[in-house]
């Protein structure tokens, strides 16, 4: 379903369109390189594929390139692979969220240098997902397919429902029967063919998986399967963005979440590309991972100094983070303890208090995923394991309005009275 140019725009008035800095499919494990197209998985090893990229093209990106974009990620299309062409993009205004200095957290957690929250709450569908399912959505367009779909713990079927109405396309998602009832809600709302699945994140997508090899479903882009290695390349934008807001250069530390462990990774990735290219200083930083401890494979392999991570069977309120068998976990083990970073597991408890502590210093409301992140974020600097004198760059990645029901039990009214002065000081108000 490409986008045609306008029957009354002749050819030679549209700008020429840069070439796609993407060069191959690169295999994660052995390094073996594929044609770009629709395949997540390398035929000699059936490792990962990611994108790689011509380290020319993407040196020829520069800053006044960037700035003279769209605002949104697509400002960055010089570093991803599909959306060269402003035609075939699915642009829904997605990024430049807001870069909040947090300094009443950091303050509060006994930071002396500056702490910020990159709220990507703030996009169309109220969270990250917006970023990967905009670039694996234009990828679709550009690779042919005519319907969408995804597994998702909530977020990315949001994401993917929106878009895929934004521009008509047909879409099928695939969930756990159990998630909150706020995300079944978005999701159904957008006319998407919503199924549920007695079962994890992990048994939806192994049928997705499963599915995606049929007959039935060749025409049907899987975001998380036969298109994930442009999927995963939206979660550069946040990197990028960061490193624009804060004036063209990198924190000395970040802190986000994990569930597969594609965001950290892709975070780091793009610190990488934007110091190989020039755009920013050399310098280091470091990454750090957060997890629930009702889902946290990751996190415990770190924890135990392993390099395998072992699956668990998830559990928890932060639903949009359990995924027991993550894709990415070795990948995120490799970039934090190659930054020097570290890596942490909050309880309930300690989610809902991140929660809070956000909302009280900053006015931030954040989902469960962003409760782990700032409980980490302090568990961390407690330990000494986080360094409290370097800037610091907490991801938020969806809104709190979506899961209600981990707060609704502390967050209530502080006093019901009768409607009088009398009432307001008898119940110390005054």
């Amino acid at each position: 379903m490409r986008r045609k140019a306008s029957p009354m725009t002749a050819v030679l008035d549209r700008p020429a369109v840069p070439a796609s800095p993407a060069s191959a499919l690169v295999c994660r494990n052995c390094s073996a390189r594929y044609p770009l197209g629709a395949q997540h998985a390398c035929l000699e090893c059936f490792g990962p594929l990611e994108i790689g990229y011509d380290p020319a093209a993407l040196a020829g990106v520069s800053r006044a390139d960037i700035i003279a974009g769209p605002h949104s990620i697509w400002r960055y299309a010089g570093f991803l692979p599909v959306g060269q062409d402003p035609l075939t993009r699915v642009d829904s205004s997605t990024g430049m969220t807001p870069l909040i200095r947090a300094d009443r957290l950091a303050d509060e957690l006994g930071f002396t240098a500056p702490v910020w929250i990159k709220d990507d709450s703030a996009n169309p569908t109220h969270s990250f997902k917006d970023r990967v399912v905009s670039v694996a959505i234009t990828a679709a367009r550009e690779l042919g397919f005519d319907r969408i779909a995804c597994a998702s713990t909530g977020n990315l079927a949001n994401s993917v429902a929106a878009h895929a109405a934004r521009i008509g396309m047909r879409s099928i998602i695939f969930i756990p029967s159990d998630l909150e009832p706020a995300k079944v809600i978005q999701t159904a709302v957008y006319g998407a063919t919503l199924v549920g699945i007695d079962g994890s994140y992990d048994d939806v997508n192994r049928l997705c998986s499963e599915l995606s090899e049929l007959d039935e479903f060749e025409s049907t882009a899987f975001v998380n399967v036969n298109v994930r290695p442009y999927y995963a390349e939206g979660s550069k934008t946040l990197g990028f963005e960061v490193a624009e807001q804060l004036g063209w250069r990198l924190p000395a530390q970040i802190v986000a979440p994990m569930a597969s462990g594609s965001l950290l990774t892709k975070v780091h990735k793009a610190f990488r590309e934007l110091s190989s290219a020039g755009l920013v200083s050399r310098s280091s930083w470091r990454v750090f991972g957060a997890q629930s401890a009702g889902c946290s494979p990751i996190a415990t392999a770190f924890e135990n100094g392993w390099d395998v991570v072992r699956p668990v069977k998830p559990t928890g309120i932060a639903k949009s983070l359990n995924i027991g068998s993550p894709a990415d976990g070795p990948y995120a083990l490799d970039a934090v303890r190659s930054t020097g970073g570290a890596m942490a597991q909050v309880t309930d408890d300690e989610i809902r208090a991140g929660i809070l502590l956000l909302a009280r210093t900053t006015g931030v409301f954040a989902e469960t995923a962003g409760g782990v992140t700032v409980a980490v974020l302090r568990k961390l600097s407690e330990s000494g394991a986080l360094d409290t004198g370097q800037e610091t760059v907490v991801y938020n990645t969806g809104d709190g309005l979506k899961t209600l029901d981990a707060v609704s039990d502390t967050a209530q009214l502080t006093a019901v009275i009768p409607p009088t002065v009398k009432a307001i000081r008898n119940a110390g108000l005054l």
